[in-house]
């Protein structure tokens, strides 16, 4: 379990520092995807700027908003709006030092990512559903499983 953790560690970090050498964000990368796994995020490499990570589940492709709020706290949420989900377009891209919803265009502060929920916002992923250490934040694949619906028609046009 040790060196699976170790593994997914390394490869989070690793993609994100080929990331930032490229100029791309992490989910740019296809390859970056986390395929039916933990996801482990070093809490390293977590920053102001939303890391939008990808993670494939059954075929299904999720993704997790991880950021650090103006408080210093960080914040971990699917990229899926609670209300807009189904539409296609329910998923945010950060702009500036907040996060906008591509569907309704509903503008989010960072300092808001996991501590609301309900209405047009991303989904988050408390505290209880995650495994925290002083350097990781893990989010275990069943939960991930069931997340998968919420995602059904995600980043797809109509």
């Amino acid at each position: 379990m040790r060196k699976r953790i170790f593994i997914l560690v390394v490869a989070v970090v690793f993609t994100l520092a080929l990331a930032a050498c490229s100029g791309k964000s992490a989910d740019d990368d296809a390859q970056a995807a986390i395929v039916d796994a933990d996801v482990v995020i070093a809490k390293n490499t977590i920053s102001e700027t939303a890391q939008f990570i990808p993670v494939e589940v059954d075929g299904t492709l999720l993704e997790i908003i991880a950021v650090t709020a103006p408080d210093g706290t960080i914040r971990t949420a699917f990229n899926t709006c609670q209300v807009c989900y189904d539409s296609g377009r329910g998923y945010y891209k950060q702009d500036g030092d907040v996060l906008v919803c591509q569907n309704c265009g509903n503008r989010f502060k960072m300092s808001q990512v996991e501590v609301e929920s309900g209405g047009c916002n991303p989904v988050p992923l408390w505290d209880e559903w995650t495994t925290e250490t002083e350097d990781t934040i893990t989010i275990p694949l069943t939960l991930l499983q069931e997340a998968k619906e919420i995602f059904g028609n995600w980043k797809t046009e109509y």
